[in-house]
């Protein structure tokens, strides 16, 4: 997230405040969660201020009202997942890596809140002050990749699918942790109950509202409600229009599911049952995982962890969340590969078969009137003696034509048309080549790295099952 000055406020009081609330000694353990890189952690915002006046020296470029001071990263983690110490050190990993080392950077890990965060921030001009950062479209993608590989390579799971649900806020999705729905979402949820009950007018379905606890205002202009009471949970005051809820609450949609005319598979708030299926991204970072018990050490001499990494994020991002799937891409991709290399083939010998009947429509044409002399002195062997290379040359032009049974010859022209555009075909096939065998060989590489980590995984119970079992007697 880019920082900027705010109306009101110079860069060092923008600094400074952005600081000051990530390094608060009540959110770092006294401030034994901070790291930092080419800054002092005490002087970071007085340091960023210093490299923008010389950025400004040296480049002549002052900075921009409301410019772009520095860039703020939150990376969350799953109460219980990590301590404050692996989240620090992970954040200072993905600092360092998304950044290359060209600006510096703080990391204060918070663990005031159930779930430990690291808070980053780096300097938006370069280490050297002749440049600054540049946010790139997609940027966020790309530090959400870099953050999740860095995950994976220290064995932490990573999101499956980063979009938030409908009727989920973000810390709810995000960690786990219920908080309190609105009062919107109980009015949703009621009206789902409802529903359910399958009520055959609008009428009985407000008397089923009415008796699950909401209350009703059907006077007026507009349909209010007041969400039922919940323990625990503060009473709305405030009615809320029905058509607010939008959607598939209005009265309208409402009457439409009533009259069965609109069907809602899965209602906003509720989850749907996930297919029951295998995820092979769960059971990958499940393995992955052991690291943190017992035979690590083991498990990493067998296994490249970097590239497993790589390949957990690899298959997340082309959603290939199970393993028959990952099957057929890798089949489909070697045979799109070996099609693509049999048509470079064919183009290739096209072009051989054009660029040689050109060089022999040629030397046929160069040596038409010697053989055509050679035939009026009635095959003289002294002329022949004479002129016997063109003449060679012209007998062999005309039966390379009877091999391929040409009667009439085509132009030159024709030919070196037809040759352009076989070669635009080839130089596209070669484009397609290229994509195919990348494709081919990262799908190959990560089932292999699956099929090694599984296969060895298997093999490793097999022998802890054959030891406890102990020896034969």
């Amino acid at each position: 997230m880019p920082l900027h000055t705010g109306k009101g406020r110079s860069v060092a009081r923008a600094l400074k405040d952005s600081v000051d609330y990530m390094e608060n000694p009540f959110k770092t353990d006294g401030g034994e969660w901070i790291s930092s890189y080419e800054c002092d952690a005490m002087t970071v915002d007085n340091e960023f201020l210093l490299s923008k006046q010389q950025y400004a020296s040296l480049t002549g470029r002052q900075q921009d009202r409301g410019g772009v001071i520095a860039y703020h990263v939150r990376q969350s983690f799953k109460p219980g997942e990590v301590t404050p110490e692996e989240a620090n050190r992970i954040g200072y990993e993905l600092a360092l890596r998304f950044t290359k080392g060209k600006y510096s950077f703080i990391v204060c890990t918070h663990t005031d809140k159930a779930h430990i965060h690291s808070h980053i921030i780096w300097n938006s001009t370069a280490l050297d002050c002749t440049r600054k950062y540049r946010n790139f479209l997609g940027s966020y993608r790309a530090l959400r990749r870099c953050s999740d590989l860095v995950c994976a390579e220290n064995g932490l799971p990573v999101i499956e699918n980063p979009k938030p649900s409908p009727g989920r806020d973000y810390g709810r999705y995000m960690f786990g942790v219920d908080r309190p729905p609105s009062f919107q979402q109980r009015l949703r949820d009621a009206i789902d109950a409802a529903l359910e009950q399958k009520p055959s007018t609008f009428e009985e379905f407000l008397d089923l509202l009415r008796s699950a606890g909401v209350t009703v205002m059907d006077g007026g202009k507009h349909l209010k409600f007041l969400a039922p009471h919940a323990d625990g949970l503060p009473d709305q005051e405030k009615p809320t229009r029905c058509d607010t809820l939008r959607g598939d609450y209005t009265v309208a949609a409402i009457r439409e599911r009533i009259e069965g005319v609109r069907v809602v598979s899965s209602p906003v708030g509720r989850e749907a049952d996930p297919p029951a299926r295998p995820n092979l991204l769960i059971d990958i970072q499940a393995k992955m995982m052991e690291g943190k018990g017992k035979g690590y050490e083991r498990w990493a001499k067998l296994h490249n962890l970097k590239q497993m990494a790589q390949t957990l994020i690899y298959l997340q991002e082309h959603g290939l969340d199970d393993y028959a799937v990952l099957r057929e891409r890798s089949a489909a991709a070697s045979a799109r590969f070996n099609a693509v290399s049999e048509r470079i083939k064919e183009l290739d010998l096209k072009l051989d078969a054009n660029a040689e009947l050109q060089k022999q429509i040629v030397t046929y044409s160069k040596t038409r009137a010697t053989y055509v002399e050679y035939r009026k002195a009635g095959y003289s062997k002294k002329f022949r003696a004479l002129h016997e290379a063109d003449i060679i040359l012209h007998q062999a032009a005309k039966k390379y034509f009877d091999g391929l049974g040409l009667k009439k010859l085509p132009t030159v022209a024709s030919l070196r048309a037809g040759y352009a555009e076989a070669l635009e075909e080839k130089k596209q096939a070669y484009r397609e080549y290229r994509e195919a065998k990348a494709e081919m060989q990262a799908l190959f590489t990560a089932r292999a790295n699956v099929d090694n980590l599984f296969s060895d995984a298997g093999r490793r119970e097999r022998e802890r099952e054959h030891e406890r079992s102990g020896p034969a007697l």
